[in-house]
């Protein structure tokens, strides 16, 4: 019973995460059907189309493919950014122990994709792409893994979602550090003092989700003009947002058998509207419930919906669009490498460094996975779309021959990577591991 108490969330993020997969397909599939119609022009103007305002002299106008890679890819950073303090603090990467396994996982499928890229690749204008094979998209991950059902034990969805989190940390750290524009420095500054201050508020206890969004506009505003891709941006605001409750649960329980007692006690009418006392009531329940509430836990309860079935699935139908019958001369060694880098390196990456560290007695793997269960899960972290397809147009901004064909590698190379692992471990029965 417990055991399924502790889980529960977690299923259910792995749902949410699973229809989200579901989603992202069939944007990409109406996106290529779309820009390889008769009436494909519509496509490409629809994302190019200008939109924005402007007031007092000032005006922010943006295609509206920029509106949804900087605008809202920054919420979904957001929502990383609080995934991953969540994990730090009280989930999956909140122990050594418990960081170790996936730590070294992700080491393994970054590393070794950045490596072939490197040595593979001979085109100098394509270089910048190193970025592009070392990223696992979780939701079309997670999405393989629940059509396999029962054949996956839960221990291996954990290994893979931490693995994912601490993929996500190193691709915000690469996006700040090397696919970022010219420093404008009085800019950062100034978003760095937003943040600071927010920072310091939110040590002192103090969290308010109106302060929170305007201060989180500016410093978006800032970091867009400063040169720092603005998404990064929406990951250090959700380290501003407190964990801790303001009150424990004893306090609440406590609160709300009082106003349950006052409710029953106060004066009941035939009519279907409560009394002055009632709403009062009510109120004050509203209030208990905000203080007892986690304010990352429900900032991120609030935006996984709509990161998972919205922004992500549009993102894919504005950016998976690729024509396949062009007059521009696509990179075709391109495509070969990074589909290289996405089946190869993640498989042959991830299994040799895990199999090593566990040789090695530096990793403990849980007694419901076993070599299978690693070979195919490496497989499917070669599944990249939603971050590769993103680094990709940092990389090749500008450069739409090597930005369509960077999406073909990467749409092409993540179908056989997670077809590859399917296949694995539709294979593979639950014997323990040796």
């Amino acid at each position: 019973m417990l055991n399924n108490k502790i889980l529960t969330p977690f299923q259910k993020f792995t749902k949410i995460e699973s229809f989200s997969g579901i989603l992202l397909v069939l944007a990409t599939i109406i996106a290529l059907i779309w820009a390889n119609s008769p009436v494909s022009d519509s496509y490409f103007s629809l994302w190019n189309s200008k939109i924005g305002f402007g007031f007092a002299g000032f005006e922010l106008y943006k295609p509206l493919l920029l509106w949804i890679n900087d605008l809202l890819m920054a919420i979904f950073f957001f929502v990383i950014g609080l995934e991953i303090k969540r994990e730090l603090l009280v989930g999956e990467l909140n122990t050594t122990k418990k960081m170790v396994f996936p730590l070294v996982g992700a080491l393994g499928g970054m590393a070794l994709p950045v490596i072939l890229f490197i040595f593979i690749n001979q085109n100098p204008e394509t270089a910048k792409g190193w970025g592009v094979p070392m990223a696992t998209d979780i939701a079309f991950a997670l999405a393989i893994l629940k059509l396999l059902g029962n054949k996956v034990p839960m221990a291996l969805k954990i290994f893979l979602t931490a693995f994912a989190i601490i993929d996500d940390m190193a691709a915000v750290l690469i996006i700040a550090i090397f696919y970022s524009g010219n420093l404008q420095i009085t800019m950062l500054l100034l978003a760095l003092a937003f943040l600071a201050m927010l920072y310091l508020l939110s040590y002192k206890g103090f969290y308010s989700k109106f302060l929170l969004v305007f201060v989180g506009a500016l410093v978006w505003f800032l970091f867009l003009k400063s040169g720092i891709h603005p998404t990064i941006a929406g990951v250090l605001l959700a380290f501003s947002v407190p964990l801790q409750q303001k009150i424990n649960t004893a306090t609440f329980i406590s609160s709300l058998n009082n106003i349950s007692e006052k409710i029953n006690k106060s004066s009941e009418k035939k009519k279907s509207v409560l009394t002055k006392k009632q709403i009062q009531e009510i109120d004050n329940l509203e209030d208990w419930t905000s203080k007892y509430q986690s304010p990352l836990q429900h900032l991120e309860h609030r935006l996984h919906d709509w990161v998972a079935y919205f922004i992500i699935p549009l993102f894919a139908l504005a950016n998976a669009g690729v024509v396949l019958s062009t007059d521009i001369q696509l990179d075709q060694s391109l495509i070969v490498t990074i589909i290289i880098c996405l089946v190869a390196g993640n498989s042959i990456g991830i299994t040799s460094l895990i199999f090593l560290a566990k040789k090695m007695r530096l990793i403990e793997i849980p007694k419901d996975i076993n070599r299978r269960h690693i070979i195919g899960v490496s497989f499917i972290a070669g599944v990249g779309f939603t971050m590769s397809i993103f680094i990709a147009s940092l990389a090749f901004e500008n450069k739409p021959e090597y930005l369509d064909a960077a999406k073909i590698g990467i749409l092409i190379g993540s179908f056989v990577s997670g077809l590859i692992g399917y296949i694995v471990l539709s294979r593979t029965s639950k014997i323990k591991n040796t």
